[in-house]
């Protein structure tokens, strides 16, 4: 049977079935689509499976009833003979790689399932948002600077009194040492 042919068929555009053959849905045997085995790989493939044809299925214009739900979707028409599968196809353009509706549901339920985890996980705190943990540190690191600088401006005339290096040297450590621990002293109450 002729491409077209198969598209009468099926009751959709020559266009859809053009996807199809992209996509791999379709068997061939020669220039002729091999209509049982092509069936079999639409019944895979097709959410809805394929319907059982056995004659050219027309459809009567029923015009287009549906709710828009959004303004691209109130861009989109159905033509003449097309369904939303073909309406899809048509927007899709063709290069994208679709599941079948058991893999695709399969992978939602694992994508969902992932989700509830992490979430239970934020809110038993095993898991911490990166941001909230950047911006502690953030805080604790200007807390540091702050103070780190403050000590020439508090110091100055205590290690001008210094006589030696090794005295300046053991004055500095003792400055910056009870700095460092002041600082410890005041996130240890903090968690956070």
């Amino acid at each position: 049977m002729k491409q077209s042919e198969f598209a009468v068929l099926h009751g959709v555009s020559r266009k859809t079935v053009t996807k199809w053959k992209e996509r791999g849905w379709l068997v061939f045997a020669g220039d002729e689509v091999d209509v049982d085995a092509s069936n079999a790989l639409l019944k895979k493939y097709r959410r809805d499976g394929v319907p059982a044809v056995t004659q050219a299925v027309t459809q009567e214009a029923q015009g287009n009833k549906r709710k828009i739900v959004t303004q691209a979707a109130s861009e989109v028409t159905l033509g003449a003979r097309e369904d939303a599968a073909d309406v899809a196809d048509r927007i899709l353009a063709g290069n994208v790689e679709l599941l079948d509706f058991d893999a695709a549901r399969c992978f939602k339920e694992n994508y969902l399932g992932l989700k509830a985890q992490l979430e239970y996980d934020r809110d038993s705190g095993l898991v911490i948002d990166v941001a909230e943990v950047a911006k502690v540190v953030g805080t604790e690191y200007a807390k540091v600077r702050t103070r780190l600088l403050s000590i020439p401006a508090e110091q100055a005339p205590r290690l001008h009194r210094c006589k030696t290096p090794t005295e300046l040297q053991d004055m500095l450590q003792e400055v910056v040492t009870e700095a460092l621990e002041e600082l410890t002293r005041d996130g240890a109450g903090n968690p956070k």
